[in-house]
């Protein structure tokens, strides 16, 4: 429906737009959102973890996060302020540049008769347990002020769900913790949040990183060295 809006109404819609943003306030409606739990196949319908929870949200305010996401992804990437091994939902990046470089690495450590030895975190639950306020301090120690951090704080906070089955409606919930899933903008800011953890390896170990797919490795001709430094990042990355 809003991508066949007539001319007038585009410009007043981007006439409230400007307003909101200019104002520095996120409407209540966009903070809540209406949850339909999908079962998954070959699952036993009984139990509560056999259903993927889809939330529809606003279709407006997805539209204002896509700009919004536009702004922060250019600002992020002409500072270079994501670290090169992320390759997850960015422009000429994929899962192919993860996986040449995990093969490059092996074939390297052939070339030099060394032991190769990798890790692959998953990370459970990791957007549902994003801390809210360190994404808005990572924003702050990026030099982002203003307007754009006010409206992911208005995008993030007092966000409330309920869950819907059939007809039927669930009491209102509130997302304490974590960043919505689905979002366009959540998936920036929760590469902004995870872009430290390449900072707490030791030296010398090689890492990747697909969103949260988490990868360490390490190559040497002794085997207890490489599991030496793997302890050490796994424990510092945890």
């Amino acid at each position: 429906m809003l991508k066949h809006l007539p001319q007038s109404a585009l410009l007043t819609l981007l006439h409230i737009i400007n307003k909101l943003w200019s104002s520095e306030s996120f409407p209540s409606a966009w903070q809540q959102a209406v949850v339909l739990p999908i079962p998954k196949i070959d699952k036993d319908k009984s139990d509560p973890s056999s259903y993927r929870p889809i939330a529809l949200t606003s279709c407006l305010c997805k539209v204002v996060k896509r700009m919004i996401n536009g702004r922060l992804v250019w600002y992020l990437e002409k500072n270079k302020l994501i670290t090169n091994m992320q390759s997850g939902f960015r422009k000429h990046k994929s899962t192919t540049d993860n996986l040449v470089w995990l093969e490059t690495f092996i074939r390297e450590a052939f070339v030099q008769k060394q032991h190769a030895v990798a890790i692959f975190f998953d990370l459970e639950k990791a957007y549902d347990t994003t801390w809210k306020h360190g994404i808005m301090k990572d924003l702050f120690d990026v030099g982002l002020c203003g307007r754009l951090p006010m409206f992911i704080q208005g995008f993030l906070q007092n966000r409330q769900f309920q869950v819907r089955l059939g007809s039927d409606m669930s009491n209102v919930f509130k997302q304490e913790m974590g960043v919505p899933q689905g979002s366009i903008l959540s998936v920036t800011v929760f590469a902004l949040k995870i872009n430290s953890i390449v900072k707490s390896l030791s030296p010398g170990v090689e890492c990747s990183l697909y969103v949260d797919d988490f990868l360490i490795c390490y190559r040497s001709k002794f085997v207890h060295i490489i599991e030496r430094h793997l302890h050490q990042s796994g424990d510092l990355s945890q």
